[in-house]
């Protein structure tokens, strides 16, 4: 698929801007979900696009910086990745193999996330002689410059995929061979739910697994859609409060934590 100049000219938007909140974390454009949507949006690929964030995002939630290690790069995964998946012109068959292409995306990712960072420890000793000199102004310009050096990590990488163009990237993926191509989906699919796997990993409680159970068994039903989930969700999430707050209220019918469902699992 071929995009215009305005199409590119967003493209590389959304990436200055995913680039950007890596740092400020505030809209969350760096998130593959919202990333990719964008992306989808701007080049009017919308529906594949928002598989691969979301399919991504799973990969993505297992990704935390701890200590001095620093997590790979989700923001340029999404970003890469989507428009590889644009340029592709495959739609959803695309997706399986705009997976597999994001990992190594994101592990690269490190590497331009490292020299920011670098240039960013450079930049604050500048703004401290500024403040040294009570020159606020001066501050202020080397904060825009050290948030416009994050956007710029990953919109010159997106810049530069595009202008390769879409010929060599439908090419490249054309020549891909099925065994590779078949290689890539399963891959993907596992690396998802390694990611998935991580995630329950830091947040299983005996309190929490009722209800991952419980979700797990709903979300087979292929009757019920996303919005119904969602109600179910928020209505065990409300009960669970309630029975909270009920819990170990000294009635002698527990052990006192103030954890009814706890208290059930403890017995056990």
């Amino acid at each position: 698929m071929n995009l215009n100049a305005i199409q590119m000219i967003l493209v590389v938007l959304v990436a200055f801007l995913a680039g950007m909140e890596g740092i400020l974390d505030e809209f969350h454009f760096h998130q593959p979900v919202v990333a990719c949507a964008l992306i989808g949006l701007v080049t009017g690929q919308l529906v594949p696009c928002i598989i691969l964030g979301g399919s991504l995002q799973m990969i993505a939630l297992g990704w935390s910086n701890v200590g001095a290690a620093v997590a790979p790069d989700a923001a340029l995964a999404a970003i890469a990745s989507a428009i590889i998946l644009v340029l592709g012109g495959q739609g959803r068959a695309g997706v399986a193999s705009a997976i597999a292409i994001a990992v190594p995306l994101a592990v690269a990712g490190l590497l331009l996330t490292i020299l920011a960072r670098t240039l960013a420890t450079l930049i604050v000793h500048i703004m401290d002689r500024a403040a040294e000199e009570g020159s606020f102004a001066k501050i202020d310009m080397w904060q825009m410059i050290a948030i416009a050096m994050q956007g710029l990590r990953i919109a010159i990488p997106a810049a530069l995929i595009l202008a390769v163009g879409a010929g060599p990237v439908k090419a490249m993926l054309n020549a891909m061979p099925t065994w590779l191509t078949d290689g890539l989906s399963i891959g993907g699919g596992m690396v998802v739910a390694v990611g998935y796997a991580m995630v329950i990993n830091m947040m299983a409680t005996r309190e929490v697994w009722p209800f991952f159970i419980l979700g797990f068994v709903l979300a087979a039903i292929s009757e019920l859609t996303l919005i119904a989930l969602g109600g179910i969700g928020v209505a065990m999430a409300l009960i669970y409060l309630n029975l909270s707050k009920m819990g170990g209220s000294g009635n002698g019918g527990g052990s006192g934590t103030g954890d009814p469902v706890g208290d059930i699992i403890d017995k056990y």
